[in-house]
């Protein structure tokens, strides 16, 4: 009886070859390239909102405080009449107000915390503001500076 050679074996052996492998790892590559920065985007637009939210509440709030105290607050400048949010109510942005004109204006600025705020996050990466005359303006994008007079989310060369 003769055995069979098990080069010339009638089975061809399962598996993938290296090149399939290769294109395959090609093509996931490729998908991840353009899905990460997307995501990124999609994950800072959220965290923006933040700011939006906080900014126009405290604005709301601040109305309030004038129709019933015929001012924003100390006239020192570096205080309004309603306290902010501690930082730890806060997830990715700190806000400050100052008032001016002896309590007649006040400014609410939004800051991006450090490390919070993708994709870069630094601590002054993303500033907004919004004042008395009910004003939005963006002043950093991204890390950088510009003068926007609206609360730009997508980029920071146009309002949205």
């Amino acid at each position: 009886m003769v055995h069979p050679s098990p080069f010339h074996s009638p089975q061809r052996a399962s598996g993938f070859t290296l090149i399939e492998v290769m294109i395959t790892v090609a093509i996931v590559a490729i998908l991840a390239s353009v899905a990460l920065p997307a995501y990124t985007d999609y994950v800072r637009r959220g965290q923006l909102q933040e700011a939006f939210t906080l900014l126009a509440d405290y604005g709301v709030r601040m109305e309030q405080y004038y129709q019933d105290n015929k001012n924003y607050g100390a006239a020192s400048g570096t205080t309004c009449g309603l306290a902010m949010p501690a930082s730890t109510t806060t997830r990715y942005f700190n806000l400050t107000c100052a008032t001016a004109s002896s309590g007649q204006a006040y400014t609410l600025t939004a800051t991006g915390k450090a490390g919070a705020v993708a994709p870069s996050g630094g601590a002054d990466t993303f500033i907004y503001t919004l004042n008395s005359s009910d004003q939005k303006a963006t002043t950093r994008f991204a890390g950088s500076t510009v003068a926007l007079s609206c609360w730009a989310s997508r980029s920071g060369s146009a309002c949205d």
